[in-house]
């Protein structure tokens, strides 16, 4: 079982990375590592791909420690630097959590820390000469991000498995985008990954967490719908939208 996960992760991951066309000959990549388990697979997949890929790269991990006083980078460090001898992770200490939730700031605690961090990523690549950054986010998230946008933005989008910023200066590539959130789970078990607590006041507390629940319970009486909505994303149906401004009726005189 162990042989066929793994199998069934690496095939998918590189669908993914040939489908988006995600790591090149000579690609430097900094790899975002908050820490949980989606971000920790993804190092381990890229780990090892890069051992037998048909072009070299290079890897550099980085994880930002927000501020919350568990030790949680120091930790990570430990276990990365045992675990992948020929990398090093870059750790760095910021404030942005205990920021994002102070007084100060009256909007979303997630979003404000998720850009900080975003932010600071673009730096450090910048300064380490990376020009893309790989992030652990999969299939199931691509998919609650949908409808976050949808419930909370008025939109209709999601996160691309590879993304272009600053006209192309970097791309954000996410290798996992066709890998489902419990065979993750289950890979990092099997592999005897660690699972560190999260130090976050508002994890569980977020609109995410309640997307991710009504998604769930729709899932458990249809096992095609998961797999439905993310072809959808990929099979607009534009003309039987509203954003035409062309298709709208004029209004009676």
């Amino acid at each position: 079982m162990k042989a066929g996960l793994k199998k069934r992760i690496d095939h998918l991951v590189g669908k993914a990375v040939h489908d988006w066309d995600m790591i090149r000959g000579n690609d430097k990549i900094l790899v975002g590592v908050s820490g949980g388990l989606d971000s920790q697979v993804l190092l381990k997949i890229l780990y090892d791909l890069k051992k037998k890929a048909p072009v070299r790269f290079e890897i550099l991990p980085v994880h930002i420690d927000v501020g919350f006083d568990n030790f949680l980078g120091t930790r990570l460090k430990d276990c990365i630097d045992k675990d992948y001898c020929s990398l090093k992770l870059e750790l760095v200490r910021e404030n942005y959590g205990l920021l994002a939730h102070s007084d100060k700031n009256r909007e979303n605690p997630c979003f404000l820390c998720s850009r900080l961090k975003r932010k600071k990523l673009f730096e450090i690549a910048e300064e380490n000469g990376c020009a893309k950054i790989a992030l652990g986010h999969h299939k199931d998230d691509l998919i609650e991000t949908l409808f976050l946008n949808i419930f909370y933005a008025g939109k209709i989008g999601t996160m691309k498995p590879r993304q272009s910023f600053f006209n192309g200066v970097f791309d954000i590539i996410r290798p996992l985008a066709y890998v489902e959130k419990k065979d993750i789970s289950l890979f990092a078990e099997k592999f005897g990954l660690p699972e560190f607590a999260t130090p976050c006041p508002s994890a569980g507390k977020t609109k995410r967490s309640q997307v991710r629940k009504m998604l769930e319970g729709l899932y458990s009486h249809n096992k095609h719908i998961k797999g439905n909505i993310f072809r959808a994303m990929s099979n607009v149906a534009a003309d039987y939208l509203l954003g035409a401004e062309n298709d709208r009726y004029p209004e009676p005189t």
